[in-house]
């Protein structure tokens, strides 16, 4: 396909930058190339939207009312990014690339970075951002699985893979480096980019020696997992709950 027609694939949803094949994520380098070649090709031109006026390469998404998808204004979606039916963007921002599964919502002020994989019944709470990952093309993207509940305020950038149905307390900030730590059992068992499916996940720090002294540094706790019979509306608030943590 040309660069052209394979936007276009990837604007319906036909191709993804990112497939789980077999159990395992394996990234589509043409697809990103593509989206990289579209960046050189494209030239800037004033998009005018009713009040809203936007200079841009890339044009913005449209035909909302087919695809079955609530886009509250001022949100937007890039041309080259898909939305499943039943996903609702609240005033919020989804990048070229992306995919978003059916029935997610991408609340207030979140942001769903280039090429990032959210699956479907997922929760984006206010003010997540969801990196993007364009280059290398052989990098893997963010990816969020089915039914992950992502706190307020969360981090997840540089290929960070979140497993299906975890849960993140506000404000845990991933990449591909910081520690994700099982303390359920009785030793600590660590992750890095990686956040096993039914996690419950709340920020951390642990103590790291440096020449001028003991500091803490930023890690994830895994603290307990989410029960198969919780039904996906759960509100993150009664998940932490159970474990004796405010959201």
């Amino acid at each position: 396909m040309s660069t052209e027609e394979t936007i276009a694939a990837l604007d319906r949803g036909e191709i993804r930058v990112a497939d789980k094949v077999d159990g395992d994520w394996q990234v589509n380098e043409d697809a990103k190339a593509a989206i990289l070649d579209y960046f050189r090709i494209r030239e800037m031109e004033t998009i005018e939207l009713g009040p809203y006026e936007y200079r841009d390469k890339i044009p913005l998404k449209s035909g909302f009312e087919e695809l079955g998808v609530r886009v509250v204004p001022p949100a937007t979606a890039r041309y080259g990014s898909f939305l499943s039916r039943g996903v609702v963007m609240m005033p919020s921002y989804v990048n070229i690339g992306a995919w978003v599964g059916p029935n997610t919502m991408v609340d207030t002020w979140a942001t769903v970075g280039s090429c990032a994989q959210i699956g479907a019944d997922v929760h984006l709470a206010g003010g997540v951002g969801v990196g993007g990952v364009l280059e290398p093309v052989q990098a893997r993207p963010v990816i969020v699985e089915d039914g992950a509940f992502i706190g307020s305020r969360c981090i997840l950038t540089e290929g960070v893979l979140i497993g299906e149905r975890a849960v993140l307390a506000p404000n845990v900030s991933l990449t591909g480096s910081v520690p994700v730590i099982d303390v359920t059992g009785p030793e600590p068992v660590e992750h890095r980019g990686y956040v096993p499916p039914y996690s419950v996940v709340v920020p951390g720090t642990r103590a790291k020696d440096f020449p001028a002294g003991t500091f803490q540094l930023g890690c994830a706790l895994i603290i307990g997992r989410r029960s198969e019979q919780t039904d996906l509306k759960t509100s993150l608030n009664d998940v932490l709950r159970e474990y004796q943590i405010g959201a």
